[in-house]
């Protein structure tokens, strides 16, 4: 069961959210900053510094994020759906954002096949990570909740 959440849960989601963003791209702008700079402008500043740009831009990739996760992964908009259709439209939607983003904020070429094949890889992985470590937290919260009965049985049981 859903606990009740405040907007102050979701600009903590949101803030979470985007600090994992902007430690990839920390670690991505070390590592392929000074060769990208040309090539995207989310390394405009090679591996100095991420953008105020990039970082607005990044936000902005973290709200539609978590907007998406409260529309599709909880009760709040969607009772009926099954778990898998709802981590399926979430995906797609979150891809969908990036691929508009993508195009509008230049992050690569869009007419280069080798950026897309890399950016549909590295979603996939990310998204990969993510699913799996939903389900463990998800497979850890059921499992304490399953003790928590466990003990309220045995209580009555006595």
């Amino acid at each position: 069961m859903e606990e009740k959440k405040t907007v102050f849960n979701y600009i903590s989601q949101l803030f979470a959210t985007y600090g994992v963003i902007v430690m990839i791209f920390i670690v991505f702008s070390l590592v392929i900053g000074n060769g990208a700079d040309e090539y995207s402008a989310l390394f405009s500043y090679k591996d100095a510094a991420l953008g105020i740009p990039t970082l607005l831009q990044l936000l902005l990739l973290a709200l539609f994020i978590t907007l998406s996760q409260v529309l599709f992964l909880t009760d709040r908009m969607i009772k009926g759906m099954s778990m898998v259709l709802r981590y399926i439209l979430f995906f797609v939607t979150i891809m969908l954002v990036m691929i508009i983003m993508t195009v509008i904020f230049k992050w690569f070429p869009v007419d280069d096949p080798k950026a897309w094949c890399g950016f549909f890889i590295s979603f996939a992985i990310s998204m990969g990570i993510s699913a799996l470590l939903t389900r463990l937290a998800e497979k850890s919260e059921n499992r304490k909740m399953q003790e928590a009965l466990d003990k309220f049985k045995s209580g009555f049981d006595k």
